[in-house]
């Protein structure tokens, strides 16, 4: 299984440069995305990106009806995800959303999908494997 976090999905909606591995992803079968980083993606391109939301329920709700697995956070998840903001977040130098932190919380033997930064090192910290999207510049993070 591979998470997917919200830049990765963002990615695809804006054909930006990881579209089609972020696509390929989701063909092969094998993609989840917890639901408070399907919330974040809503919201990036809702609020952020200004889109409308019908347009936008119209883009993602397929993706759930037949590509992506949503998984809801558990209580250990919460605690996991707050734990995880608590050692690693700084406002400068590793600014990890809420969302983000679920994403890390939310793994077990799975493969995380990103081009955000501040997630792929926290998650080589964390000793999970990953999969470095390029961001929208076409750049993968660095070790």
């Amino acid at each position: 299984m591979i998470l997917l976090d919200a830049a990765a999905l963002v990615a695809l909606a804006k054909d930006e440069p990881a579209a089609d591995e972020v696509s390929a992803i989701l063909e092969a079968g094998d993609a989840a995305i917890s639901s408070v980083n399907l919330a974040e993606l809503i919201d990036q391109l809702v609020r952020v990106d200004g889109r409308d939301p019908q347009r936008v329920d119209a883009l993602v709700q397929p993706l759930v009806d037949e590509k992506l697995r949503v998984r809801s956070p558990s209580g250990a998840d919460a605690w996991r995800a707050a734990l995880i903001r608590a050692r690693y977040y700084d406002r400068k130098t590793c600014a990890l959303s809420l969302a983000d932190c679920f994403l890390l919380a939310a793994t077990g033997d799975e493969s995380i999908a990103t081009s955000d930064q501040p997630v792929a090192g926290v998650a080589r910290a964390e000793g999970v494997t990953l999969i470095a999207l390029p961001n929208s510049a076409g750049e993968r993070p660095q070790s």
